[in-house]
């Protein structure tokens, strides 16, 4: 027999005109190894058909989970229910994201708008000849972009951050993070001065207060700040 635990949620539709936020707690008991992929599975199929919340990989690579977890931003499904010692939960949903359901958020729209504040695709002044071989480059570079490119776009990172919270347009560090990577791709031929175009202000590079939350949250550990301060410290001196 494992322990009781309880979860409470915070559950609210706001297509609903009859829907109030209300918290709900389920009491379930815990399993080894389980998750709150896990227990909110079980909830979903044995307790309460109607709870909502999103879940795709269970691996840590989708993003789709990303919840409020007494109070921190983590994935659900890389969170085990044995972490928290008096065996209560608290599950809201992300903030700074538009509310679906409960513990649903659409964070698609938001990174959309993201990728195209900040232009996120490779831009060359030449012609791609599809006959030729690719521009060589350098095992390290390559290494540095492949790290970059490890962002998941859970939100997190969006989430846990106060500019992002009181600054509708802030691109926040998966923004930031984007320019980056493409600014040390050799295969874009962008100059300093325009990155600098597209995020050279508050709603961009220089809205950051360094308060680390990005990187003491992220949960691929990506060097978020580092990269922060090394584009603003290439923007700044453009």
């Amino acid at each position: 027999m494992g322990r009781e635990i309880t979860i409470k949620v915070l559950k609210y539709n706001p297509t609903d005109s009859q829907s109030t936020p209300t918290f709900v707690e389920y009491t379930l008991e815990e399993t080894p190894g389980m998750t709150l992929y896990i227990a909110l599975t079980k909830i979903k199929s044995s307790i309460d058909h109607d709870l909502t919340s999103d879940f795709v990989c269970r691996a840590g690579i989708c993003g789709a989970c990303g919840m409020l977890v007494n109070g921190k931003p983590q994935l659900a499904c890389r969170t085990l229910t044995s972490d928290f010692e008096g065996g209560k939960i608290e599950l809201l949903p992300l903030p700074t994201f538009k509310l679906i359901k409960d513990l649903s958020v659409d964070t698609g729209a938001w990174m959309e708008k993201m990728s195209l504040r900040v232009h996120s695709w490779i831009e060359k002044h030449e012609e791609t000849d599809l006959a030729k071989l690719e521009k060589r480059v350098e095992p390290a570079v390559a290494d540095e972009v492949f790290e970059l490119d490890r962002c998941i776009e859970c939100g997190i990172c969006v989430a846990s951050c106060s500019t992002a919270i009181m600054r509708e347009d802030f691109v926040g560090a998966v923004g930031l993070n984007r320019v980056a990577r493409f600014s040390i791709d050799p295969h874009d031929t962008r100059t300093d001065e325009d990155f600098y175009e597209l995020i050279g202000d508050d709603d961009g590079i220089f809205g950051c207060m360094s308060l680390m939350a990005c990187e003491d949250h992220c949960p691929k550990n990506l060097s978020l700040q580092s990269k922060i301060a090394y584009m603003r410290r290439k923007l700044v001196m453009s």
